[in-house]
């Protein structure tokens, strides 16, 4: 067993998502809105249900954050040029100023951890971190990460 490696990934989950956890309360907000801004900011336009499929959340709790993240103006939803039943999501100023803060933080905790290390060091630890996701469950917005990712390398 790899006890080392388990507690270690624990205890870093805990601390990075901690800091936002802090700021999200003042808000009423909890992990769940942080992970639905943080995808619909990132991919503007991400469709109802493929966030669905991301997140890996039933409808009735993605229902309940999505609506209280529309309600206070954090996002808005339109429907598709193509197919008007879609349901695209995006991020509104508010929305995206939460999620940079959010995302400040854990900067911040991500570049102290890697300071402390050699700069190739950074690439291992991307590996292994891309490594630790299953790969058999084809999410969409997850290969676009992927192919975003291979796409920085290149350039």
């Amino acid at each position: 067993m790899r006890w080392d490696i388990i507690e270690l990934l624990f205890f870093a989950y805990r601390d990075f998502v901690g800091d936002p956890d802090q700021e999200l309360e003042a808000f009423g907000f909890g992990r769940a809105h942080h992970r639905v801004m943080h995808f619909v900011y990132r991919y503007p336009g991400l469709k109802v249900a493929d966030l669905l499929d991301v997140l890996r959340i039933t409808k009735q709790s993605l229902g309940r954050v999505l609506k209280q993240l529309l309600d206070e103006g954090y996002i808005v939803q339109k429907t598709g040029d193509n197919d008007r039943r879609q349901r695209l999501l995006y991020a509104t100023p508010k929305g995206e100023a939460l999620v940079q803060k959010l995302a400040g933080l854990q900067t911040t905790r991500i570049t102290k951890a890697l300071a402390e290390m050699a700069p190739q060091d950074a690439e291992t630890v991307k590996r292994f971190l891309r490594a630790m996701i299953d790969r058999d469950d084809p999410d969409k917005v997850l290969e676009t990460i992927f192919a975003t990712i291979q796409q920085d390398a290149k350039e």
